[in-house]
């Protein structure tokens, strides 16, 4: 098949035939850095920041004041990655135009201790080099993934949003899940994994710029009322706080984690109800509690979240409504159509398809969104 294995774009344009044109598939995986505040600039591809298939960039600063992007690669046994730019971050944003393009690419090894070690993805140190197949810098970058194989990096269990916490100098890994896995590790504790896991890394010496880590799971999703699944909760979790699949993060200004979930179409399996957003405690007396915060409508993943400045107001993103796994959906039981949806959220009118929404959160007394 000239195409993918989801769409058949090469039956109908030479350009994703990929007997056609063979190194297609380069030109994508790569950051491309966007300024909002310059409507004329022209957006730039990020080479130096490796090509795979990330969830985001997320940032942090260096103690020595360069910037650090740490990124996941959103599928089943593949790694966790940092870019630690040479060039320190400049008070006058203009002087920061191409801090990405220079500095240096990591991947991530954990050990069974808890240790844990970034490895430099640098041409002609560790086997990156012709012996496998590497004849510079570029070719590590096109073949990010490829060069981490060789480097022995830790397959995880789809690591999508990986996210810096300021205030503490931790960081935070969604494993989201991977039923494909059959031989368990200490970050990866399940086979079958359908609900995922919550890596908690705390940088060398405090510093984003370091080579070492120490890691920990904060909680191993799944239902906690069946000991066969492994879930790890702390015991002030209720039934309705507990969650599976964890997706993408926030960080409130108080420090506290925010956790968006995406089960897709495996919903009904993984735990039985749609996704949501819940925050989660991560120190203290109370660490590993999770609180249900907003529940998607059926068919929808949660996606995004965001805080203003003050945490007064908590923004969320609702995809694709009514589309995934409805056919598992009890008391509906069929294809959702344009005319016939799972619902109709968020108009709920006669004749109004269902519709990716933007959702705002405010706290009835005006304070701070969870107090």
């Amino acid at each position: 098949m000239p195409g993918s294995r989801s769409y058949p774009w090469g039956y109908f344009h030479r350009r994703f035939n990929l007997a056609a044109e063979p190194r297609e598939p380069n030109r994508y995986g790569w950051v491309v850095e966007v300024d909002p505040l310059d409507p004329a600039s022209t957006p730039v591809k990020r080479t130096a920041l490796g090509r795979f298939k990330r969830e985001g960039c997320e940032n942090a600063l260096t103690k020595d004041g360069r910037l650090a992007v740490y990124m996941g690669d959103d599928q089943a046994f593949e790694y966790l990655y940092k870019f630690v730019t040479a060039g320190k971050v400049q008070r006058n944003r203009e002087d920061n135009a191409a801090l990405l393009d220079e500095g240096t690419l990591y991947v991530a090894r954990f050990e069974e201790d808890g240790s844990g070690t970034w490895m430099p993805l640098t041409f002609g140190e560790n086997g990156l080099d012709e012996s496998n197949g590497f004849a510079s810098q570029a070719d590590v970058l096109i073949e990010t993934r490829r060069a981490a194989d060789i480097l022995g990096a830790t397959p995880l269990d789809r690591p999508e949003d990986v996210e810096p916490n300021d205030l503490t100098g931790k960081v935070y890994v969604a494993l989201t899940n991977s039923k494909e896995r059959t031989e368990a590790d200490a970050v990866n504790p399940r086979a079958t994994n359908l609900w995922g896991q919550i890596v908690e890394i705390e940088p060398g010496a405090g510093d984003h710029a370091s080579t070492s880590f120490a890691w920990n799971l904060i909680v191993k999703c799944g239902d906690p009322a069946f000991p066969a699944i492994g879930a790890e909760w702390h015991p002030e979790t209720g039934k309705d706080g507990w969650f599976a699949c964890p997706d993408n993060f926030t960080i409130d200004p108080k420090g506290r984690l925010w956790v968006a979930t995406d089960q897709g179409s495996g919903w009904h399996t993984a735990s039985g109800s749609a996704d949501g957003l819940y925050a989660l405690a991560t120190a203290g007396s109370a660490r590993g509690t999770a609180r249900q915060i907003f529940r998607a409508p059926v068919g929808a993943e949660v996606c995004g979240p965001c805080f203003t400045p003050d945490g007064k107001t908590l923004f969320v993103a609702v995809q694709h409504p009514a589309a995934d796994g409805v056919k598992n959906y009890k008391g509906f039981e069929r294809a959702s159509t344009f005319e016939d949806p799972a619902t109709r959220w968020p108009d709920f009118a006669p004749g109004m398809p269902p519709r990716p929404s933007i959702v705002v959160i405010t706290a009835k007394n005006g304070g701070p969104v969870g107090g």
